[in-house]
């Protein structure tokens, strides 16, 4: 079928209109149950209307998303006390921290710290940071990414590429499991991949979560991040050095040193219950229709924050404004085929990627199509602003059979596909693919390229860096009518290529052997595994 008319739909011109709309001040942000997400859920349902699509979840475009949000009220001082001498920490400035138990109050008192290396149990790497400890009640501290990061040795975990033991969340979610009392990463901007304004940017204001039937209260009492500088004094305090430590962590059957500091804090919560929602849409199928292509993107963002100078907006132009544009985009191309696909389509704007990533995995909870009649996931989380490349970026390269669809699709257009240019970020688990991938649905997630035709390679990587330094998860990340989007233009054509390939097949593409995902998808999803 000559596909020409629905490539067509794809422009920079109409990628722009509802990226300047979703970024403008009046949507405040975006932030998940705020008049944002509410004039957010009405643009959405209504751009889905008007193009014919028809409702993803019965006869609503909605799918309800249960949150609760908990804000820290004030400011609090952390306290240490090391041979009866107590210094503080000052939030936002020295450290972060935070709760996920639904609960107006948390308290710390006189907690035991323990680093704890890079606070990972993997026994596929022989690794166990929390051999023959014991941290119920204890406070532990450790570092960011991984091992293999450290020592950019390729037989160290993945060397510079980082594994889900490197992630902030695997961190958090280990030493619950450990019964740690609370915890703390150590930031550095290089293996965090984002500088510390990020930190303070993101996990002040209200934090979203889902509820489980506990309240929550499996988590630690208290999550957070200490600034570099105020470890390293911590450390100090206890006649540690943290770059010693740093480098003890690195080598297999590390122990972990006790700080002989105790650590006291209180936070006091505002506690909010309400609803957020994805925005779900489809292109029903006609010979599958029961099989399912899903393209996603986030719609949310971090909101305002009333306590800052300024700018209180975190528009998020880049993130994720243009992957929702580039979401309509795609829905409007396959509208415009001139006979439906074989296979349904499934457009879905999720809510909350910013608060972890929820909107997403509570569809892969309670999927409305059954993951196992799910074919793929194909995620977008921020367009290329800065013209186009020669190449595509997959993010994830090397894990399923997906990486063959994308390269035949670039190699029609004369480009190519390359890894992640920046592995150490783990961009993999950072966006809503991920909470598919950990179901066993296999996901593709590009990026831009980094060979910019104009303007060759370094140029592309230091836009990139800027992008990052200044504009990430902070109120510059507006939109910018100088902005170039003819390469989003070329990135999304491959990515209706891949999705039309798809719908229009039988196969249900595989993880690779050696991906940790093919076990997973074997476990939950069988019908589809070798």
């Amino acid at each position: 079928m000559d596909t020409g008319t629905a490539l067509d739909q794809i422009t920079a011109n109409g990628l722009r209109g509802p990226i300047k709309i979703l970024a403008s001040d009046s949507f405040e942000g975006r932030a998940p149950a705020s008049p944002g997400e509410e004039k957010t859920l009405a643009y959405l349902q209504t751009q889905f209307a008007t193009m014919g699509l028809a409702p993803g979840n019965g006869d609503s475009y909605l799918q309800e998303v249960p949150l609760v949000s908990i804000t820290v009220m004030d400011e609090p001082v952390l306290t240490f006390m090391h041979d009866l001498n107590t210094d503080s920490l000052t939030y936002k400035n020295d450290y972060m921290a935070w709760t996920k138990r639904v609960t107006d109050s948390v308290k710390v008192k006189s907690s035991d710290m323990v680093f704890v290396g890079y606070g990972i149990v993997a026994p596929e790497y022989g690794w166990n940071d929390y051999a023959g400890l014991d941290v119920h009640g204890k406070t532990v501290v450790m570092l960011v990414n991984d091992p293999g990061f450290a020592t950019q040795d390729s037989t160290i975990f993945r060397g510079n590429t980082m594994t889900y033991y490197g992630r902030w969340t695997y961190k958090y979610e280990e030493a619950a499991r450990q019964g740690a009392e609370a915890a703390f990463i150590i930031h550095e901007t290089r293996p965090a991949g984002y500088p510390w304004e990020v930190v303070s940017g993101s996990w002040s204001g209200p934090q979203f979560d889902q509820v489980s039937d506990d309240g929550n209260m499996g988590r630690v009492s208290v999550e957070g991040w200490f600034r570099r500088n105020a470890a390293e004094a911590l450390f100090g305090r206890s006649g540690l050095e943290l770059a010693t430590l740093e480098k003890a962590a690195t080598e297999r059957g590390f122990r972990a040193v006790p700080l002989n500091t105790t650590v006291t804090l209180s936070l006091y919560n505002k506690l909010q219950h309400s609803v957020s929602h994805n925005v779900l849409a489809v292109v029903p199928g006609v010979d599958r229709a029961d099989e399912y292509i899903i393209y996603s993107a986030h719609w949310d963002h971090l909101g305002r924050d009333h306590s800052r100078r300024g700018d209180q907006i975190f528009n998020g132009a880049l993130d994720n404004a243009s992957g929702v544009s580039g979401l309509l985009s795609l829905a409007r191309a396959f509208a415009a085929l001139p006979s439906p696909p074989c296979r349904s389509i499934l457009f879905m704007a999720v809510t909350a990627e910013e608060q972890g990533l929820l909107g997403s995995a509570y569809y892969a909870a309670h999927p409305v199509y059954p993951l196992d009649k799910t074919v793929v996931e194909i995620n977008m989380d921020g367009l290329n602003i800065w013209g186009p490349t020669h190449d595509i970026t997959v993010v994830g390269y090397g894990n399923s059979q997906l990486d063959d669809y994308i390269r035949d699709a670039a190699r029609e257009d004369g480009r190519t596909v390359r890894p992640d240019p920046e592995p150490e970020k783990g961009g993999f688990f950072r966006s809503d693919h991920f909470s598919f991938a950990k179901k066993g649905v296999p996901a593709l997630y590009t990026d831009a390229g980094i060979e910019n035709i104009e303007h060759g390679e370094a140029w592309a990587r230091a836009k990139r860096d800027e992008f990052t330094a200044l504009r990430y998860h902070k109120p510059g990340d507006e939109y910018d009518r100088n902005w170039d989007l003819s390469g989003a233009v070329d990135d999304l054509r491959l990515l209706f290529k891949v999705g039309y390939r798809l719908a229009n097949s039988t196969t249900f593409p595989k993880w690779n052997k050696g991906s940790a995902f093919r076990a997973v998808r074997e476990r939950y999803l069988p019908s589809h595994s070798e």
